[in-house]
């Protein structure tokens, strides 16, 4: 029997204490709502409902069975009903009476295909002999429970069950829990949530972006857009380009003159300065022209649509490049980077500050928010930039003082009579410095001329005058040497003067004019690109900073989430064993919360609680197959934290036994106690528990759930930014599916455990082993799962005259070896390395938090005998009359199923 649907929740519901509730098809109907609607999930299409009865409730709750087998749905409603405790007997001909488990009685109504059941006659939870546990032991019934309410185990047991006779079987587990203690549990909780949120740094670190060749195709287009376009902001003969054409020229006639100035000849001849003082005051008058060029165009490209701008733009002779499709698939890239950022492990508020600087970087800036930058490239910048006009030249090189030293020693080969003719080079080198100065000279200011060449000749001069006392040259030597050393002034002066007239130059505005119009050009360059997909930029700057809001809002909620709720006031009442506080911070799989619970009401939607009730003789009770309404488990959060989901009753709570041959109660523990330790002993004997201390990757593989779940959740929201409709309603709806998601990751989490992967998880992120998430070795899981179906490997949970009822062919079993499919990975490993063959059938559960090994064993022919009611006289059986549904009398026989009537007036 296979069943199209993937697998879903299972709604429990206990008609041994809420059957006298459920007595119309609406009342069914509102239970399953109630306890789906409250868990967050919708109504599925195949409904798997699992009905916790004892053997007598069959034919005593017959009107219940048929409204949940008529329970209307899409597709077929599944049910498997757990059968607790022992059959109350039955009579054949009123001769010869059975004991207890000799029948098994069902209405016809439960032999459908999608209806199963498992008879346990006894849990069999006693770990050694001189414990006397009842049958239908709540704390053991509540992880029996809590196992078959994995859907996939739920799905497998009834699919094995249509392979057997009357598809009816007594189920033998063996089972191992691996968990973690709700202090560890706890505290990696929030810590991931902080990590999942990121401090608040309030902006002061700043953040770099990939580059745009990394950054999905339509971001990096426009970023690249801005930011690397090239330089052909100019129409060919526009206004522009004939401005800046005209300048540039007078600005390359300077450069010509300045080449002739800086020749020999220009320090004979005033004519080369003048020349070059009239093209820069040309050059000057051209640089106004085109900055106001320039500031019409920033003053007129400020207001108005983008397309406005441009007409203006192109009006003044600059070209806008089209946008083409680069504002295409905005919502997507932005998606995009926000998955590859997350995936990085990047904390929401990170994330949210690289969309706030993607923002910066594509966002246009209005030309009108650029002219203060013209201030930079204006005339009285400018004269501020030659404000040294007369300054020093730059230091003087080394060559014209070697050259000046040389000439100086060589003209300084006299001695005797002829010994002022020494100081004819250095007298040369003062007059071209008076010369030059003088040449250069503007207003009563004249250029300063280095002295480094003049110091330098007359040491030189010094210097040959000396050596020539020292060894008496010819004179022949000494006019070859003056000669020399004049020829050595000649090149000393015309290097000096070349630095001395660029020096000039630059002072008078040469530089600083080349440099005003490269910038204005550059600001108008910078105008046009910020003018290109200027609408296209701006939409994708505010999808960008709304992005970066609604990642902020999302840390908020996890902060909001981390936060411990502040214990309860002493004396303060409850709604159920652990108040209103968190129940993250309640016990766990197995824990006792060391105080009995009252229940009252026919609500059961807390199907552990329900097994609380008392153990005592039936006659004490009204009804021996009720029990006190449980709690419900999903009951609607504290108004104070709407946040908050509330806090489901301890399901495993066992009250203190009034059986004189129960064990006693375990000593209570002490402060220093682990929970864990405490509950040992009250664990049934086919539960073994693994409990760790968490591992390496605990924290970070929670934040990585949380990251998938919240892109799940916004889902949404990147619909909305692709259509330009992320406002606040959209932000707002956001936030509430947010808060929701991370509620349901707290419930998937303290539920399910941490082995089991979250409802919505990373599909290209593998999920890490036990030993990183628990700490715990999963080879236990790879033997027990192993374990060779022998009949030791489990405990039968059947009573010993229970146990003569099932079959005894071994190959009539159905053998289910199960573990979380985050373990398949590891136990496969296992077996491998062992030698070890996989078991046949081997099932990997999605969710919760055992693994081990289930065995359906068939009962014997004959044992189970399905009757038809009838209505000979008087009575009615219709389902408005529930009174006819609960009980019987001598208006009423059965049919058994081969059609002969078995019970007449004795009633069943």
């Amino acid at each position: 029997m296979t069943f199209p649907e993937s697998t879903t929740a299972v709604v429990h519901i206990d008609l041994r204490t809420g059957a006298p509730s459920l007595t119309t098809a609406q009342a069914v109907r509102d239970r399953v709502a109630e306890q789906l609607g409250r868990a967050g999930l919708p109504e599925p299409d195949y409904p798997l409902l699992l009905v916790t009865d004892t053997p007598a409730g069959l034919t005593g709750h017959q009107l219940q069975y048929e409204l949940l087998s008529n329970y209307r749905a899409v597709g077929d409603t599944r049910i498997l009903v757990l059968l607790v405790g022992s059959s109350p007997g039955s009579y054949a001909g009123g001769e010869e009476a059975y004991g207890p488990d000799r029948r098994l009685v069902r209405p016809a109504t439960l032999r459908a295909s999608t209806i199963g059941l498992v008879w346990a006659g006894d849990l069999r939870s006693a770990r050694t002999a001189l414990e006397r546990p009842e049958p239908d032991d709540p704390a053991s019934l509540a992880v029996l429970v809590d196992l078959l309410s994995v859907p996939d185990v739920f799905v497998r047991v009834l699919e094995d069950l249509g392979g057997l006779p009357d598809s009816v079987a007594a189920p033998g587990v063996q089972l191992l829990e691996q968990d973690l203690p709700p202090e560890v549990r706890d505290r990696a909780w929030r810590d991931a949530l902080s990590r999942f949120a990121g401090e608040d740094g309030g902006g002061a670190s700043p953040v770099t972006l990939p580059p745009a060749a990394r950054l999905p195709e339509p971001l990096g287009a426009l970023v690249s857009g801005r930011e690397g376009r090239p330089h052909g902001h100019r129409q060919p003969n526009g206004p522009a380009d004939l401005a800046h054409r005209t300048c540039a020229e007078s600005l390359d006639r300077v450069d010509d003159d300045l080449v002739a100035l800086r020749a020999l000849p220009g320090l004979l001849s005033p004519a080369r300065r003048e020349a070059l003082e009239s093209d820069l005051d040309q050059a000057r008058g051209h640089l106004d022209e085109f900055r106001a060029l320039v500031e019409r165009a920033l003053q007129g490209s400020g207001s108005g649509a983008a397309a406005e701008a441009a007409a203006r733009l192109g009006a003044l002779g600059l070209r806008v490049p089209p946008a083409e499709s680069a504002g295409e698939r905005v919502g997507e890239g932005l998606r995009e980077l926000a998955r590859t950022l997350l995936d990085e492990g990047l904390a929401l508020r990170s994330v949210a500050q690289h969309f706030t600087a993607l923002a910066g970087r594509v966002e246009p800036v209005p030309g009108t928010a650029l002219l203060h930058r013209l201030d930079d490239h204006s005339e009285e910048a400018v004269h501020r930039g030659s404000a040294t006009e007369y300054a020093a030249p730059p230091r003087t090189p080394a060559a014209p003082l070697v050259l000046a030293g040389a000439a100086g020693g060589l003209g300084g080969l006299w001695q005797g009579a002829l010994l002022p003719l020494a100081l004819v080079v250095p007298v040369v080198f003062v007059a071209v410095a008076m010369w030059g100065a003088r040449r250069l000279r503007t207003g009563r200011r004249t250029a300063r001329w280095t002295v480094g060449p003049r110091v330098a000749a007359v040491a030189g001069a010094v210097a040959g005058a000396a050596a020539a006392y020292a060894t008496a040259p010819p004179a022949w030597l000494g006019v070859t040497g003056l000669l020399a050393g004049l020829g050595l002034t000649a090149e000393a002066v015309r290097r000096l003067w070349r630095g001395v007239a660029t020096s000039w130059a630059a002072g008078r505005g040469t530089t600083a004019l080349r440099t005003a119009l490269d910038g204005l050009d550059a600001l108008l360059a910078e105008l046009v690109r910020e003018h290109w997909a200027a609408e296209e930029r701006l939409y994708c700057a505010d999808a960008a900073r709304s992005v970066a809001g609604m990642l902020r809002a999302t840390a908020a909620a996890a902060d909001a989430q981390a936060v411990p709720e502040p214990a309860a006031p002493a004396g303060a009442s409850a709604s159920g064993p652990y108040g209103d506080e968190d129940w993250l911070s309640a016990p766990s799989a197995l824990e006792d919360p060391g105080a009995e619970t009252a229940h009252d009401g026919a609500d059961d939607g807390d199907w552990a609680a329900a097994y609380t009730w008392e153990s005592g003789p039936s006659e004490d009770r009204d009804d021996a197959f009720a029990a006190p309404a449980p709690e419900n488990p999903y009951a609607a959060p504290a108004p104070a934290d709407p946040y908050a989901t509330s806090a489901p009753d301890n399901p495993y709570a066992t009250p203190a036994p009034d059986d004189p041959f129960a064990a006693p109660a375990p000593k209570a523990a002490s402060a220093d106690a682990a929970p864990w330790e405490e509950t040992a002993a009250r664990t049934p004997r086919w539960l073994d528990r693994e409990i760790g201390e968490g591992g390496p990757d605990l924290v970070a593989t929670l934040a990585g759930d949380l990251r998938a779940t919240v892109m799940v959740a916004m889902k949404p929201y990147w619909g909305a930014v692709e259509r330009g409709q992320a406002g606040a309603l959209a932000v707002r709806r956001t936030e509430e599916r947010v808060r929701d998601v991370l509620s349901d990751a707290r419930h998937h989490l303290w539920h399910n455990g941490v082995l089991a992967p979250p409802r919505h998880p990373a599909e290209h992120r593998a999920r890490t082993s036990a030993a990183g998430l628990l700490g715990t070795d999963s080879l236990r899981v790879a033997e027990l799962m192993g374990q060779d179906a022998d009949g030791q490997a489990v405990v039968q949970l059947s009573s010993p005259e229970q146990g003569s009822l099932l079959s005894r062919d071994p190959e009539a079993a159905r053998w289910i070896p199960f573990a979380p499919r985050t373990l398949q990975g590891e136990v496969e490993t296992a077996w491998h390395k062992n030698g070890s063959p996989p078991p046949d059938g081997a099932l990997w559960t999605s969710s919760g938090r055992y693994a081990g090994l289930i065995r359906l064993t068939p009962l014997r022919m004959g044992v189970v005998d399905t009757v038809l009611p009838r209505q000979s006289r008087g009575g009615s059986t219709r389902p408005d009359h529930p009174d006819d549904s609960d009980h019987t009398d001598g208006a009423r026989g059965t049919y058994s199923s081969a059609g002969t009537e078995t019970g007449g007036d004795e009633g069943w």
